[in-house]
């Protein structure tokens, strides 16, 4: 898992099965809509510095999250408080990657803003399609009033969300995602937030210097089109589309496919290596927390499914993936 840690940046319900399944019938609120899209605005154009604790099962993890939004865009810092130390740099376009342990720095292309809730703008119409959305009560959160939005998914591709997002601002101070069994899978919450009055020198890092003597991986990323090189992506999961495609540099190996799909709130990457630059390793999923990661060899290549998304959509994706020698 530590191989897609920097493509992971994302931080990132409790229905029994029978209504669940009848809830995905009803209509969509309309103004539970609108809710989302505040929810979007606020992560786009508010300026705010705060601790959120991510869990999943017991394990549970402190960060520090600074996010700076100016005319030219946002930039945001991420610090993990435990484990090895580390900081991650988002801008529009670019994501850098600090590991002081090891004087590295990581750098990759942004393909997409996804700053949770990651709504993709353009797909945001189609959210109803592939979710049942509503307004929950008003509840108190980290000192907070928030309106609770809850969105249901309508199959089993994707997962179900509970939403806190501040009265006066829009901005999301907490969310549940469950799965297929209405089971917590995972919980974001802040426990401090200060929103505005951010200075733009509290998103600088401070191991840009150092980082300058440091090992430097770059992925490399660029636009590709894999089609002519003979990968075929035969079906994708209903409300799923292709949204980015690229080869790229990744743990050592050069020349990586890659290719996202969104639902416009979920992701889903694939990431298609020879099989030469790879260890020998099983085959099979593995889970961690919300995200599902599917690995099946296909002839001389390994194809490896990331997706903050159920096994099925994971296991479905990697499963239509095929090559077809181009004429």
């Amino acid at each position: 898992m530590m191989r897609f840690f920097c493509l992971s940046l994302g931080v990132f319900l409790s229905f029994p099965l029978s209504f669940s399944a009848a809830f995905a019938q009803m209509p969509t609120d309309p103004q539970a809509l609108q809710w989302l899209q505040r929810m979007y605005s606020a992560t786009q154009k508010l300026s705010f510095a705060g601790t959120f604790a991510y869990q999943h099962g017991s394990h549970m993890e402190l960060s520090r999250i600074t996010r700076y939004v100016d005319a030219s865009g946002p930039l945001e810092k991420l610090e993990p408080l435990g484990g090895p130390l580390r900081e991650i740099i988002r801008s529009p376009d670019q994501v850098t990657c600090y590991l002081p342990d090891s004087l590295t720095v990581k750098i990759d292309k942004q393909i997409e803003d996804r700053s949770f809730p990651s709504i993709l703008p353009d797909q945001f119409k189609d959210l109803t399609d592939n979710y049942s959305v509503r307004k929950g009560e008003v509840e108190r959160v980290a000192g907070f009033d928030c309106q609770v939005i809850i969105l249901t998914p309508k199959d089993r591709m994707r997962y179900g969300h509970k939403l806190w997002a501040d009265i006066q601002t829009g901005m999301l101070i907490k969310a549940k995602t469950l799965d297929e069994r209405q089971d917590l899978v995972e919980t974001f919450t802040f426990t401090q937030l200060q929103i505005g009055g951010v200075d733009r020198g509290k998103v600088k890092s401070r191991f840009a210097a150092k980082g300058k003597e440091w090992r430097v991986e770059d992925s490399g990323a660029t636009d590709a089109h894999l089609i002519e090189a003979g990968w075929i992506l035969r079906s994708q999961p209903p409300g799923f589309r292709k949204i980015g495609e690229m080869r790229r540099n990744l743990g050592g190996a050069t020349g990586v496919g890659h290719i996202v799909l969104s639902d416009g709130l979920a992701a889903v990457s694939v990431f298609i290596e020879p099989l030469a630059n790879r260890r020998v390793e099983s085959a099979g999923l593995v889970r961690h927390g919300a995200i599902n990661v599917f690995t099946r060899q296909l002839g001389n290549h390994w194809i490896t499914v990331v997706g903050e998304t159920p096994a099925e959509s994971v296991k479905y994706v990697a499963n239509a993936i095929e090559y077809r020698k181009p004429n």
